[in-house]
């Protein structure tokens, strides 16, 4: 994704706003029932979805903790702060979206709930830390 200065706000609004649609989800039982339990091949698929997401973020995380050169090209370094920064922000997301899967799956409410705080909260996080790295790199 790009990382500078609109996608840095860019992944602040996305941060703020997956904390907020889990608060006004969560207060709303109608909302929440309709988002839990949609019709039986739109929760299968998904659910699919969910691990497929979740599976794709965690390789790429790794791949990005590991240092693989491809992730990092711009930096010309294999393994860097940032890099390493935004691995770990894959890593909850891919949780997130294990989570988001166990809700459908189950057909209880909590797990998404959880899943939008977990993408929430990483996502604000690992952007202050991003800007934090930023700024200190440059003195």
């Amino acid at each position: 994704m790009n990382d500078g200065r609109g996608g840095r706000l860019a992944w602040l609004l996305a941060g703020a706003g997956a904390i907020a649609a889990g608060t006004v989800l969560g207060w709303d039982s109608a909302a929440l029932g309709a988002v839990v339990t949609p019709p039986a091949p739109v929760r299968a698929a998904l659910v699919g979805l969910s691990a497929a997401v979740g599976i794709w973020l965690l390789v790429a995380a790794l791949a990005r903790i590991a240092g693989d050169p491809g992730t990092s090209a711009a930096t010309g370094h294999s393994r860097d702060v940032g890099s390493m920064i935004r691995g770990v922000r894959l890593v909850f997301l891919a949780v997130a979206a294990f989570a988001a899967g166990t809700g459908w799956l189950l057909g209880h409410p909590l797990p998404l709930v959880v899943a939008l705080v977990i993408a929430g909260v990483d996502v604000l996080e690992t952007s202050f830390l991003l800007l934090v790295v930023n700024i200190r790199s440059r003195e």
